[in-house]
């Protein structure tokens, strides 16, 4: 890890008020491994606001690794070492003085199958804040305004308004996805990681969901991996082409797809290997 920083993940910027940042991730000689193995190989990429970022490339190319860097997942592991920088809102996240609690807060998380918790629609919208709030700070009117207010940013507020009470595991596949990207709203996280968000979906769940994913881009920085093609092209603003651990090629999603400048980049998405 590196010397620390003074400024924490939750005030990141020097940025004036008001001023959209030209980066919400900057990575630098970023390497990892898994004891003996090299998972990726001196990762250098910058990611801007205000768009979605495809990560694409065959299996095992290192594409969740890498997501999953961005907010440290990867060290439940134990066994995970990292060299070089990743530097999100202004603020090195390996720095020793990093709260890893703090940094999942702003940089929340999206997995490939929805993991709603067993209870209530209405407690998995709430369970972040009240796992991160003081016992008595929100008010029941607090929490019922932000859980009306998370359910209508992902659509689901008509569909599960006179049913908060119920498990979460009863709604649908589709229904599901959305809350757990509603889970994480009232915490006002600023980048979104989804690791294959529309796997589990069949053909119109995926069609909403990505309605709603582009929805929220002008919001938040959003990083998405994904093996769908189709998705690539349809959902995201620029491609990040990852092979063995390293990335190929990083363009705009149209550059990359019509006119690759790697030869492994057009032998990939020409299906020619992956």
């Amino acid at each position: 890890m590196t010397a620390s920083s003074s400024r924490s993940i939750e005030n990141p910027s020097p940025n004036s008020p008001g001023k959209v940042p030209e980066l919400s991730i900057r990575v630098q000689n970023f390497s990892l491994w898994y004891g003996t193995f090299q998972a990726l190989h001196n990762i250098s990429v910058r990611i801007k606001p205000g768009i979605i970022t495809s990560l694409i490339g065959p299996s095992g190319c290192g594409k969740t690794t890498l997501l999953r860097s961005f907010n440290r997942i990867n060290e439940r592991y134990g066994n995970v070492k990292t060299t070089g920088d990743i530097t999100i809102l202004g603020k090195n996240i390996l720095d020793e003085d990093v709260s890893v609690a703090s940094l999942r807060r702003n940089v929340g998380m999206v997995f490939q199958r929805p993991n709603p918790l067993p209870i209530s629609i209405y407690e998995n919208v709430v369970f972040g804040l009240r796992t991160h709030a003081e016992k008595h700070e929100i008010t029941r009117t607090e929490l019922d305004s932000q859980v009306e207010a998370a359910l209508r940013e992902v659509e689901l507020w008509d569909a599960t308004k006179d049913k908060l009470k119920s498990k979460a595991t009863e709604l649908t596949l589709e229904q599901q996805q959305k809350l757990c990207i509603a889970r994480l709203l009232p915490l006002k996280p600023r980048v979104i990681l989804m690791d294959e968000p529309c796997s589990a979906l069949d053909a119109d769940g995926i069609e909403r969901i990505e309605e709603l994913i582009t929805g929220l881009k002008e919001r938040f920085t959003i990083v998405m991996v994904t093996h769908n093609m189709g998705q690539a092209k349809r959902a995201s603003d620029e491609c990040i082409y990852m092979y063995l651990g390293e990335i190929i090629e990083h363009s705009p999603t149209a550059d990359l797809f019509f006119n690759p400048k790697e030869e492994q980049t057009a032998m990939y998405i020409e299906g020619r290997y992956g």
